[in-house]
Order: C-alpha cells, then sequence, then structure tokens
C-alpha cells in the first residue's frame, strides 16, 4: 500500500483549485511513492474556506496558515497566496520540517527570496524539499522542446523570443484586483506573466539570463474600488531585451492589454540548426524545424505519444490534455523527488534567478538604462 503523505493548502482561489485537483488525482494516474491525503486548506474566510473544503474535497479548514502549518497531520504545505504572503509561511513551514511547494513568482522582492532559498537549503540537509510552481515546464511540450535543445537538435541557440499575452485588463473599467497593488503582487504583468516566460526560457535553453535592458507601461493608472478609485501601483506592460549566458539574444514581451489573446504564452528558439516554437493556446504541439530535415518549413509534432514526457500516464495518441494536467506533473514530480530523496526542480534556487531578472528588468526601466546586469549570489 502506498505511504501517504498529508498536504495542506493555505489559498483556494483560481490556484487552489487546480491545486486541488492535482492534488486529488496525481496518484491515480502516476506511480508516485506517495499518496497525497487533502488534510486541510487555509484561507481569511471561513464561511467561504469552509465551503472551498467542501467543494475541492479538503478533510478541515483553517482560517489561521500558522495553525494549518502545526497541524500533525500536515507534512507538505502549498501555498497558492499573493506573494506579500510567500516568504513568511514558506520559511515557517521550512522551519517546521514541513515539505513546500510555492506558487510563482517565489516573492515579490529578491531579498525574501534570497531568505528562502538559503532556508530551502538549509532544510534540505534535513530531508525537507521545496518547489516554485513553474506549471509550464511540465507542458508535454515544453519539456520535448528542452530535450530537443539539449540533444543538440537545434544546434547553438542564436536567438529566444517569449511573450505572453492576455486581455483581461484592456477594459479600464474593470474593477480593482490584489493583483494591480503592489505591496500585494509585488509587480504586475512582469512577475505575473513574465516570470512564467523567464524560466520557461531558461529551462527550455539550459542557459541563464545575465542581462536585460527594458521598459514598463501603466496604461490605466486607477481603477473602480467599491464606490470610488484606487491608483494602479504595478505594471500593465513589461518589454525587454536579454542576453543569455551562452551568448543568445531574448526579446521578452507581458502583457495583459493584448485584445483577442487569452493564454498565448508562446516560446520560440533558433539555433544553429533547427528552430522550435511553441503556443499554449495550442498546447498539444510542437513546431519544429530542422536545417538538414526534408522539409523546407517547420512541421507540427502532436505531442501526445506515450514516450513524449508525461503523456504515458494519461490517454491514447491523439487524446489531448488541458491545463489543469500541468499541475498534476507538477505534483508527481514534486512526490517522487520528497519519496527518492532527491532535490525537485525547479528549486528555490531557479525562483531566486528568476526573480533577479525581473528585478533587473524594474531597475532597467526606472533608471532607463540602456543595460542592467543580473546580479550574482550574496
Amino acid at each position: 500500500m502506498t505511504e501517504e503523505i498529508g498536504v495542506g493548502m493555505v489559498g483556494h482561489a483560481f490556484m487552489g483549485a487546480v491545486h486541488s485537483h492535482a492534488w486529488r488525482n496525481v496518484h491515480r494516474f502516476f506511480d508516485v511513492p506517495l499518496a497525497p491525503k487533502l488534510a486541510a486548506v487555509g484561507g481569511r474566510d471561513a464561511v467561504r474556506t469552509k465551503e472551498a473544503a467542501t467543494r475541492y474535497g479538503w478533510a478541515a479548514a483553517e482560517t489561521d496558515w500558522r495553525a494549518l502549518v502545526d497541524r500533525d497531520d500536515v507534512h507538505l504545505v502549498d501555498i497558492c497566496t499573493p506573494g506579500d504572503t510567500h516568504a513568511e509561511i514558506a520559511l515557517a513551514a521550512l522551519a517546521a520540517g514541513k515539505h513546500v511547494l510555492c506558487e510563482k513568482p517565489l516573492a515579490n522582492t529578491v531579498e525574501e527570496a534570497e531568505a528562502m532559498t538559503a532556508a530551502a537549503e538549509e532544510a534540505a540537509r534535513r530531508g525537507v524539499r521545496s518547489m516554485v510552481a513553474f506549471n509550464y515546464r511540465r507542458v508535454p511540450a515544453i519539456a520535448l522542446a528542452r530535450k530537443l535543445v539539449a540533444d543538440g537538435v537545434v544546434g547553438d541557440v542564436r536567438h529566444v523570443r517569449a511573450v505572453y499575452l492576455q486581455d483581461w485588463l484592456s477594459d479600464p473599467e474593470a474593477p480593482m484586483t490584489w493583483r494591480l497593488r503592489r505591496e500585494k503582487a509585488g509587480s504586475g504583468a512582469l512577475g505575473d506573466l513574465g516570470a512564467h516566460i523567464v524560466d520557461a526560457a531558461q529551462f527550455v535553453t539550459g542557459s541563464l539570463i545575465t542581462g536585460v535592458s527594458a521598459t514598463l507601461e501603466t496604461f490605466v493608472p486607477e481603477r473602480p474600488d467599491g464606490d470610488g478609485r484606487a491608483a494602479v501601483t504595478v505594471d500593465d506592460a513589461a518589454v525587454f531585451l536579454a542576453r543569455f549566458s551562452s551568448g543568445a539574444l531574448g526579446t521578452f514581451e507581458a502583457t495583459r492589454y493584448a485584445l483577442g489573446r487569452k493564454n498565448a504564452m508562446r516560446l520560440e528558439v533558433n539555433g544553429s540548426r533547427g528552430s522550435l516554437a511553441f503556443d499554449f493556446e495550442a498546447m498539444n504541439e510542437l513546431s519544429v524545424f530542422q536545417s538538414d530535415g526534408p522539409d523546407a518549413g517547420f512541421r507540427r509534432v502532436l505531442v501526445t505519444e506515450p514516450d513524449h514526457p508525461y503523456v504515458g500516464a494519461w490517454w491514447p495518441p491523439g487524446h489531448l490534455l488541458g491545463y489543469e494536467h500541468t499541475f498534476t506533473h507538477e505534483a508527481a514530480d514534486f512526490l517522487t523527488a520528497i519519496g527518492e530523496g532527491t532535490d525537485p526542480a525547479p528549486s528555490f534556487a531557479d525562483g531566486l534567478r528568476v526573480q533577479r531578472v525581473l528585478a533587473a528588468v524594474e531597475e532597467s526601466a526606472g533608471s532607463r538604462s540602456t543595460w542592467t546586469t543580473i546580479g550574482e549570489p550574496r
């Protein structure tokens, strides 16, 4: 019989829903060494938290995250809250000997991310594991792209082109939300969307961003908030150039004002021998071009074969996967690492590297500097 591991999740909104789905189903599809037990979910509002517990299958509801962390039946803490609470919850959970899965971006500041990384590395020496929830790494087509780059299919990477386009804020009268408050979210489109494409680009290429030149823009400076209006204190869009440690050049764009684009997370890699292109709005496909191949253009690879990353656990070829499956893959990888006593990826150190890029983008945009170098660990 598979050993159980008690999971406590802090936060129960959008991310809480998809994380709950993953914890409920992962051991039914993947041969993981630990079966999650949905021990408790945490939230500030007692009524809403209890409703979420009932809806998503959690055994108990807590209105104090500290009480959730302290529960004897919670061995893994899943943080699905706004960024301003990530550091405090993660540090407390790690100190208590609980494994930690933390949503992205890892923190709101580099300093918080550094403290979290140091705590995670110390905890790992005690067998306590931690991971950042960059779920797009777990899209089978993205994982396949990483393998193809590592296998030399595209040759030396020369260009990386990454965008994340949404339009849910394009109405200037859309109401205020925590994602538009710097004290809660840390940044706007940059952290919400840009963090994903920074991590995906570094993951696929195996190369780190070493410098950026950036601009940020807030198109709508205030929004309806109750009976009045409140100032928007984060960016609406981020655009930046980047250089990678491999010598490749990158262009990045993140916006929540691209009308007609709902969740267009796109990544293209051009190398000396070939190219790869991905669009999350066609997430089961990877476009591949090889200069020494028989075709003059890109070929469409339907990433649904059992030998493709993660796919063998699911349906027959051609039966497509969706957004929610990426979180199940995430849970499977984390549970496997915990059970095997290995370090999962992306680690808190990986999350810190992304945080440093985000900070450099803000520094470059704020100073109108032509180039900002990514700082090294202190």
